[in-house]
Formats: structure tokens, sequence, C-alpha cells
């Protein structure tokens, strides 16, 4: 053990491992604690911050490509490129950690501390444009929904400084042989679990059976093959016979709302399309409102021309969006245009830098960008309910979910196309994913995805419907409307702002203080 122990390699690979089976689906949640042990131990016995990056990369790799392999199922070289600079970026907080370590007294101001960098590494990398948070430490807790919903004040981020802090003060309590230590190390694993497992036994599904205010949705979950054109049809003619040969068998006649996934029409449309009119004539005779996931084809008027489009089409510039359709059910189409794109996948990040410097325009950066970025949290709002179609990776950011939130949304819905990653772990991440969500806002989650996973969550979490991965189906639901705002809804990343102060406020004391040396207890 004591060889394990001072072995620099074994303590970043078993690091590594570790946190890899602490995400879904193994559900292995707790090991990210020993995990972040165990690369504590590695920054202090590391020589200098070169070689703990040296030593911590391999572990940080391993985690990426045991959580995030299947991000090759989509495009290999950006995979592998998002796997090796997301491991990069991780040794950065880990770095900071061994500063704070060698300059800090305190054992328990240094575990707070180190948990602060950490989790405030995380709330910057979800705010660039190499925005990657699917592996916030707070998501490998997603489906232990039990313990985690003090989330509702903190937010997710809450998560990741619980779990890190517990770490670093077990490895204070550790390595100093101290009993308060190790006290105190327990008491912050144990209280906030304990305190969210009373609220969530307290709760129960009398809201579902209530005869409080519902919306009635359909969920279509049509199974079109992602690697083909048009799912393996002829064209968007026979794409919308499908979904609407699905939707007709499942919806019922108190039904409201009818949500198909993104890309449900594989292509881009113009809003004035024949293909847009015919879901309008559907929704008028039905008398049924619509969320629909397609390419939004924009034209935009001379003279009114952002600075960056695509192209030029009959004339007139233009820009795709990836985009939910919202039709009312009286035919009238409005649209929300997707905020957060997948960085180089779905768009080139820094446009706003690389266009400021490309001074002699050298380059078209509008027509290599990609899509075109949404700015507004826009929300489908009838006299029955107000929802929003956020849009795949829109729903692992807990920011911009709460703008929706907060424009009024009754419940929460969730568009997707999972069927990129195959039969991956990919999916079930992202569905495990959305139960932060409802807990975060108390809010319901309708969630579609074209291959699955779909399903319907409670505010505490819970699962009331859940379909299997590739295949077609779809169901009805009727969704309890929520108006309630939790403080994390009125006060947002409030944690994250204040040990974004302490990291920097620890990082200015150590930095200008006199040397001394660590004093063990």
């Amino acid at each position: 053990m004591n060889n394990f122990w001072n072995n620099k390699w074994g303590l970043s690979l078993a690091a590594g491992f570790l946190l890899g089976l602490s995400f879904p689906p193994v559900n292995l949640s707790f090991l990210s604690i020993p995990a972040f042990i165990l690369f504590f131990r590695l920054a202090e016995i590391s020589d200098s911050n070169k070689q703990l990056a040296y030593f911590a990369y391999p572990g940080f790799v391993l985690w990426n490509l045991i959580t995030t392999y299947w991000l090759m199922m989509a495009s290999s070289y950006a995979g592998i490129a998002a796997i090796l600079a997301n491991s990069v970026l991780m040794t950065i907080p880990l770095i900071f950690g061994r500063y704070f370590l060698q300059k800090i007294k305190t054992p328990v101001i240094i575990g707070f501390l180190q948990a602060a960098a950490w989790t405030s590494y995380e709330y910057l990398h979800h705010n660039w444009d190499l925005a990657w948070p699917w592996l916030t430490i707070a998501n490998a807790w997603s489906k232990q929904v039990s313990i985690i919903q003090y989330i509702s004040i903190t937010g997710h981020l809450g998560i990741s400084f619980w779990a890190i802090t517990t770490a670093a003060l077990s490895y204070q309590a550790i390595r100093t042989k101290s009993k308060r230590l190790s006290i105190y190390a327990t008491a912050c694993l144990l209280v906030l679990p304990g305190l969210s497992l009373i609220h969530y036994w307290s709760s129960s599904d009398a809201e579902y059976f209530s005869d409080s205010d519902k919306t009635e949705v359909a969920v279509i979950q049509p199974n079109h093959d992602s690697y083909q054109d048009y799912g393996g049809m002829s064209g968007l003619p026979e794409v919308l016979d499908s979904l609407f040969s699905l939707t007709t068998q499942t919806i019922t006649s108190q039904t409201e709302l009818i949500v198909w996934p993104e890309n449900a029409i594989d292509g881009s449309v113009l809003i004035n399309s024949q293909t847009v009119s015919r879901v309008a004539d559907s929704a008028k005779t039905w008398n049924k409102s619509f969320i629909i996931g397609t390419g939004l084809f924009e034209l935009y008027p001379e003279g009114e021309e952002p600075d960056l489009y695509r192209g030029v089409y009959r004339g007139q510039a233009y820009n795709i969006f990836n985009s939910s359709l919202y039709v009312d059910d009286a035919g009238t189409v409005t649209y929300y245009k997707k905020a957060n794109l997948v960085p180089i996948v779905e768009r080139v990040p820094f446009l706003g830098f690389l266009t400021a410097i490309d001074v002699f325009e050298w380059v078209n950066w509008g027509k290599i960008a990609g899509f075109g970025k949404g700015t507004e949290p826009t929300v489908i709002a009838t006299n029955q309910f107000v929802t929003g179609g956020l849009v795949c990776y829109d729903s692992v950011y807990p920011d911009w979910n709460r703008d929706f939130v907060n424009e009024g949304v009754d419940f929460i819905t969730i568009i997707t196309n999972d069927g990129w990653w195959g039969n991956t772990s990919g999916h079930h991440q992202h569905f495990a994913y959305a139960r932060l969500r409802a807990i975060e806002f108390d809010r319901w989650i309708v969630r579609s995805a074209n291959n699955g996973i779909s399903g319907i969550i409670d505010p505490n979490g819970r699962i009331f419907e859940k379909t299997d991965y590739w295949v077609r189906t779809g169901f009805a639901f009727s969704v309890p409307n929520k108006d309630s705002k939790t403080p994390y809804t009125k006060f947002g990343d409030w944690l994250s702002y204040l040990l974004l102060i302490f990291v920097v406020a620890g990082w200015v004391f150590a930095r200008f203080k006199k040397e001394e040396t660590i004093l063990n207890e």
C-alpha cells in the first residue's frame, strides 16, 4: 500500500479509472471522492507544477476516455481532440490545489480552497467558446437524486463543491492524522445528503395525482437513422409522413402539445416553406400545438445582414440555425434558435476574436462558422401552458435553463438527437443530466429524443416515463404546470461567484505573504 501511495503513475491512473466509473451508466458516483483524494496525494508528492501536470494528465485522459469515448462516434477527429484538450485544462485547477497546499498553513483552508479552485474551473468551463461541461463532477451524481436535493439552492455545482471538499478534507485528515479533520470530513460528507434525504422522503407524488393544472403532452420518438439523409427516407414529405403516422397513434383527445425531437425534420427549412405549412395546417385541424426540431434557414433582407452569414441564396444573405419550431393551435409559427452550440462540431469557437484579427478579410468566417448562434430564450405561450424547446446541448447549461424558467415556463421541454453516438454511454448520461435541471428549478421535464431515451422527470428528479433506446415509440402524459421559483432560480450561480472570489483572494494572500513552512496538525 505504501508503494502505491507514493507511486505517481499509480495514483494518476487509479484516480482516472475511478472517475470514469463514477459517471453514468455505471452509477458508482461515490468513487469520485476517493479519486480526488488520490489526485490531491499526487499534487503533494510532485516536485513541481510541471511534474504534477505530466503525471496527472494520463489520469485525466483515462477519465475522459472512459466517460466520453462515444464522442468519436460522431466525429473521430473532433472526439479525440476534445478528450486530449479537456484533459490539459483539468491540470490547471489541480496545480492551483498544489499551490494552496504549499502556501497555506491551515488544513481546513487548504481543503476549502482546493475544492473552490476545482469548482471555479468547472464554472468557467461552462462560460467560454470551448465550453465542455459534460464532465462536471456534479453530473456523476445525477442518478443519486435523493441526496442532492440541495441543488435547488446552490445549483448543480454545489454537488461538485461538496464532493471535492469532502475529498480534500479527507486527504488533509489522512496526511495530518487529525481526528478533528476526520470529523469535519465526515460531517461534510453526511450533512447535505442527510438534509436532502429528509426533503426527498417528505415529498410525494400527490402533485401528479391531484387536480392541479396539467398539460397533456405527446412525446414522439421516431427512431429515424441519424447516419442517413432524411433518416433513410426519400425526402422531407416521407419524413413528415413517418412523423404524422406515429403522432396519430400517440395523441389523445386531451393532448395539447406534441413534441418532436431534434432533427425530426432532417434538413433546413424556411419558416414559410411547404413543410412548415403542412405542420401548421395539422395544428389548426387537430387544435394542438407543436414543438419541432429542425434546421432553420433564415434569409436576411438587403441592408439587414448580420456581421457573419453563411452565404447568399437568391440574392439574400442567409444563416442556418439548429432550432425548435413552435406551432400553436392556431397555426402561428415562431421559433427558438439553439444558443449553446457544440464547439467545432456545430460552430467554430472564438469567431469574434478571429474576425477581429483578420483585418484583411482573408477568410470568409461566416461560410465556415457552422450553425448560427441563438441569443434569446424564446418560449411557446398558449392559454394552456408556457414552455420552451431547449435543443440537446442546451440542457447541460443550468444558467440557460434558468433563463427559460424566468420567462415563465410551466415545465421544461428538451428535444435532442442522441443517435449520433450509437448505443453507447452518451445517451444514458444525457438523460441522467436532465434530472439535475428538474431539481434545480422545481419543474417537470419533458424529453423527446429521436432514438431515445425519451421520458418524463418530476421536480425531485424521479423518472415517471422512460423509453428504451433505438425503438420507434411515443407516449402521452399529463404534466403538472408549475410556477414556483427555487433559490437557484432567483439568485443563479451565487455559489460559483463566491468561490471564484475566495480562490482569487486565497491566491493573492498566498502570493504576497511571507514564506512560511506548512504547519501540520
